[in-house]
């Protein structure tokens, strides 16, 4: 259904009387009787119909500006996931960039370290100067004597110095290259860098864990679903695009255009949580039914004398015909509304099932009925 007051040509902040005129200008204007050559009259003059039915009735008109709004609210929410992925990716593109450089230069690091390794010794990382300065062993009283011992024993079984950052520099400048007879030292890491990474050590063991990785952007998908299937309340299936499939129940409440998240079922990044999956509902086009927020509405065809007189007849229904009694001078402004029958709302109870009514002519014109409406015309002019 096009916007109702795109139909009728008025503002969304418009009075009920200009609603009412605008009505009557618009239907005036596209009655088939006077555009019999346009076979488009009549579904446009049914369009100014459903737009009037709509405005005219206060809750109707509320319901609408909120199913609007609602929409208007989920294309920003879907807008910014977007943008968040969009942001993601790019964060993630960096990192394996910044990964690519620390790799690269590790590697560097380590080829320079081993041109050097035979004449001094290399810088200790800052978890392992932590862990010897705190000591691994349970005895926090033997931890400096064994500490001591064991980096004895192990210097005296190796043919050549171990590297430590807490060398002595006597002991330092005892260890020459033969070959060139001189001091050789490596390029020792610099002292900021150091300090940093020594800080960030003792504060993770201070705090004994790791900080919780970062959770990932939600990730937005559409669900097609029957009207038969809101009404079951029956399971759908989506499927992502990482070759898995997601299942999940619709729920009293739920109705086109509503957004259900599910937690944890998103897109899976490296290093990062799962974010939230949101399924936005869409519903499957009916020929016979509509669906505005929990009401069902249908239309039924009426003849004119139907309309002026009134009549017992059945409708459609999605669960199965229901008996409705057509009230006497009933016109194509007219809908009968049936409670319970809609889509369950969540709060224990259920929309309505509207019933437009659309006049519709004889298939063949009727001398009588025409010159009853010429002289009806003509007395009302007069």
């Amino acid at each position: 259904m096009r916007d109702p007051y795109s139909v009728l040509g008025v503002q969304r902040n418009a009075d009920a009387d200009e609603i009412k005129a605008a009505w009557r200008s618009k239907a005036k204007s596209v009655h088939p009787d006077h555009n019999q050559s346009d076979p488009g009259a009549s579904s446009r003059f049914a369009e100014v119909g459903r737009a009037y039915e709509v405005l005219k009735d206060p809750e109707r008109r509320k319901r609408y500006d909120r199913a609007v709004d609602a929409h208007q609210t989920i294309l920003q929410q879907r807008q910014a996931a977007r943008e968040a992925a969009e942001r993601a990716k790019a964060a993630k593109a960096n990192a394996e960039k910044v990964m690519e450089e620390l790799a690269r230069a590790n590697a560097q690091r380590a080829q320079a370290q081993a041109n050097a390794k035979a004449s001094a010794p290399e810088t200790e990382a800052a978890e392992d100067m932590v862990e010897r300065i705190f000591g691994a062993a349970k005895d926090a009283g033997a931890s400096a004597d064994e500490g001591r011992t064991r980096q004895d024993s192990e210097a005296s079984g190796r043919a050549q110095p171990q590297p430590s950052s807490f060398s002595s520099g006597s002991a330092a400048g005892t260890d020459k290259n033969p070959s060139e007879g001189g001091n050789i030292a490596p390029e020792p890491r610099p002292l900021p860098v150091q300090a940093v990474d020594l800080i960030a050590s003792l504060v993770r063991r201070i705090r004994g864990v790791n900080a919780p990785p970062e959770k990932a952007p939600d990730h937005a998908v559409e669900a097609h679903v029957s009207l038969e299937e809101l009404l079951k309340q029956s399971w759908v299936a989506i499927k992502l695009p990482e070759d898995r499939e997601v299942h999940f129940r619709l729920e009293p409440g739920m109705t086109a255009g509503h957004v259900a998240r599910l937690k944890g079922q998103g897109l899976k990044v490296p290093g990062m949580l799962r974010g939230d999956l949101l399924v936005t509902l869409k519903l499957v086009s009916d020929a016979k039914f509509r669906v505005e927020e929990y009401d069902i509405h249908t239309i039924m065809p009426i003849s004119l004398e139907d309309a002026v007189l009134g009549t017992e007849t059945q409708v459609d229904t999605p669960e199965g015909p229901r008996q409705i009694t057509v009230p006497p001078w009933s016109g194509s402004d007219r809908a009968i509304e049936l409670e319970e029958l809609g889509l369950a709302n969540g709060e224990g109870s259920r929309g309505k099932l509207v019933v437009e009514l659309r006049v519709m002519l004889w298939e063949k014109p009727d001398a009588k009925v025409t010159d009853l409406m010429r002289h009806m015309r003509e007395g009302l002019y007069v």
